[in-house]
């Protein structure tokens, strides 16, 4: 049996086609009031949840999940919501490897696909960028990639950054390589947004030892 397309609705807009968002916040009182309707809708029509944050705020993202309505635990034994840290994803062994990584979300996606959730929406915190780990100066062209994967799925993924912490280079570059944005708690599609094949090749182009993509805190 087909699986009926993915419901999603994000600041109050229903959203169709390439859903890789990127959602810039100031605070995490601002992340929460925009992520919370986000994944307990999730819940409620029955879509795997993947959230991914650093392992020291899983309690405090819990509680958040807790007080949106989901019933947390119970979620998780059924295998609904997944919390899974940053340090056993994204920098495993404390360092990025995009290919890792794209292929630990590929098998997400078709797990999800082939278990009775059907489809998934994903939360990842981009906090880990900012420890400088090996293979970070990678992180844009993951982005990228993401983008020859995810329209072959009916999928969510949403990367959330915050405003306070990432150079503009890099909100620049983010801000190339996911179809919609959020800012202020508004959703707009992105008219930053670039094809993927023409961004990553402009990236072969650009990237040089001496001038990697840099991340800093302000």
């Amino acid at each position: 049996m087909v699986a009926s397309p993915q419901h999603v609705t994000l600041c109050g807009k229903k959203l169709k086609g390439l859903r890789h968002v990127c959602a810039f916040f100031a605070s995490e009182e601002e992340m929460y009031e925009v992520l919370n309707p986000y994944l307990k809708e999730g819940i409620d029509v029955g879509d795997q949840v993947v959230t991914i944050l650093e392992s020291h705020s899983h309690t405090d993202h819990l509680a958040h999940l807790n007080e949106a309505g989901i019933e947390v635990f119970e979620a998780m034994a059924r295998d609904q919501l997944k919390v899974l840290a940053s340090e056993d994803s994204y920098i495993k062994d404390n360092v990025f490897v995009v290919e890792r990584m794209y292929e630990m979300l590929r098998e997400a996606i078709d797990g999800a696909e082939k278990s009775e959730f059907k489809h998934i929406r994903t939360m990842g915190d981009m906090y880990w960028a900012l420890r400088n780990c090996p293979g970070t100066e990678d992180l844009i062209q993951y982005e990228a990639r993401v983008n020859l994967l995810a329209p072959e799925h009916d999928c969510t993924l949403l990367c959330a950054y915050d405003l306070n912490q990432f150079s503009g280079r890099v909100i620049a570059d983010v801000l190339a390589t996911h179809s919609h944005v959020i800012l202020g708690g508004e959703i707009h599609e992105n008219p930053y947004y670039v094809d993927p094949v023409v961004y990553l090749q402009k990236l072969a182009l650009r990237r040089k030892p001496e001038s990697p993509v840099r991340m800093s805190r302000r």
